[in-house]
């Protein structure tokens, strides 16, 4: 594991190491037009580094967000999965808050509202911060009221002067895309009010290395989160952590709440020593992350090879950004996948970038019935096989990549 100097996201230590470099890749969003296809991608270098000081895992190279977020491709509500998480979430924190008609509810990054929509059904009323334009009016037509602009400190000052301060604000899969860590809490703290919450989700860095969920990692997931690394990060404005749980989406989410009071329950503590235990504050847990990212690349690519000379035809399901991360840094291409199959009718005609896959409806499974298809967003496994139980039913068979090759 060598050092860098590149400083930390968070606390500003000038000494990180690099855990696992990726190379050289395209935005793992930056899907193409079919006119696209013959100009060159622009592409950035893709290193994941950790902080020995803070704890905090991050890539160390930022791309600027308009870039990746002022048109965006990535609908939440897609994902049956994400919008019953977030409803029961939504019912949950009305209950635990005491939430009414004179509450307000606050979401950075709040994509489509699939997330606000739940309080706005209970009658409570909310505010979306979304920086896609085009993603914001499609909240604006659920009824949602969005501002189309990113999250900061001084929009939160400028919104707390206007007296629109939060009972309750969430941050789901959003502060893992924050380049200005410190900027963005500072908002938080800003906005809360004294008895308010602050709920927090992230893809948890200790499925990540545990699970070889290396795809994962992308320009947009500037940091993976530790609870050891969000503490620092917190109390450094203001905020306590008070509640944290585990959560069995994206392959593992951690769901941290925090508020300007320093009343911690027993969950803090157990994690927090569970973190130590495990060496997730100590370069040592890290250092053969590599190597296994490595042994899966040659499990998978044997496999599919393999497949494909025997005859078979292969599909990909997802065009997720994930999916676009194993398909680069493995060399997966059309030599060995006809096509990728995505819910999202935002996605479909377009092109995977770097590899340049055609981006079909899942109804070219059934029409074409390919033997296998590689799920890319394992993360919803359950929730598209079930979708995909007739083609299944005709004999096809899905290969789930992670942590290691399994045909299902």
């Amino acid at each position: 594991m060598s050092t860098d100097a590149f400083p930390c996201r968070s606390c500003g230590h000038d000494r990180t190491q690099t855990i696992l470099s990726l190379g050289h890749t395209p935005l793992a969003n930056a899907l193409l037009k079919p006119e696209q296809l013959d100009q060159p991608e622009e592409r950035f270098d893709l290193q994941l580094v950790y902080c020995p000081q803070c704890s905090l895992v991050q890539i160390d190279e930022t791309v600027p967000p308009e870039k990746l977020f002022s048109d965006y491709l990535y609908f939440s509500s897609f994902s049956d999965t994400m919008v019953k998480h977030a409803r029961q979430l939504a019912e949950r924190m009305i209950a635990q808050q005491g939430l009414g008609a004179d509450s307000l509810v606050i979401e950075p990054a709040s994509n489509d509202g699939y997330l606000l929509q739940h309080y706005r059904n209970a009658g409570v009323p909310v505010l979306g911060v979304e920086p896609a334009g085009n993603i914001a009016e499609v909240a604006r037509k659920k009824g949602i009221d969005t501002l189309n602009e990113f999250f900061s400190a001084d929009l939160a000052q400028r919104l707390a002067a206007e007296g629109r301060r939060a009972d309750v604000m969430h941050a789901h899969n959003v502060m893992a895309h924050v380049a200005d860590l410190n900027g963005f809490v500072a908002g938080i703290a800003a906005l809360l009010k004294p008895t308010g919450v602050f709920v927090l989700e992230a893809p948890y860095v200790l499925d990540m290395v545990d699970h070889v969920e290396f795809d994962t990692i992308y320009h947009e997931h500037l940091c993976y989160f530790s609870l050891t690394a969000l503490k620092a990060l917190f109390e450094r404005h203001g905020l306590y952590v008070v509640h944290v749980e585990y959560v069995p989406i994206h392959g593992g989410t951690i769901q941290v709440h925090a508020a300007p009071r320093n009343e911690p329950d027993a969950t803090v503590a157990a994690l927090l020593q569970e973190e130590h235990d495990q060496g997730l504050d100590s370069q040592g847990y890290y250092s053969d992350f590599a190597d296994r990212v490595e042994q899966l690349k040659q499990q998978l690519v044997d496999l599919l090879t393999d497949l494909k000379a025997r005859g078979s035809s292969i599909a990909a399901y997802g065009a997720s950004a994930k999916g676009s991360t194993l398909l680069n840094y493995f060399g997966i291409d059309g030599k060995l996948l006809d096509f990728v199959a995505d819910r999202s009718t935002y996605k479909q005609g377009l092109y995977t970038p770097g590899t340049h896959l055609p981006i079909l409806s899942p109804d070219a499974l059934l029409e074409r019935q390919p033997d296998y298809v590689l799920l890319l967003t394992w993360n919803f496994r359950d929730e598209i096989l079930a979708q995909q139980d007739e083609y299944r039913k005709r004999g096809g068979q899905f290969i789930i990549p992670v942590p290691k090759p399994e045909v299902v």
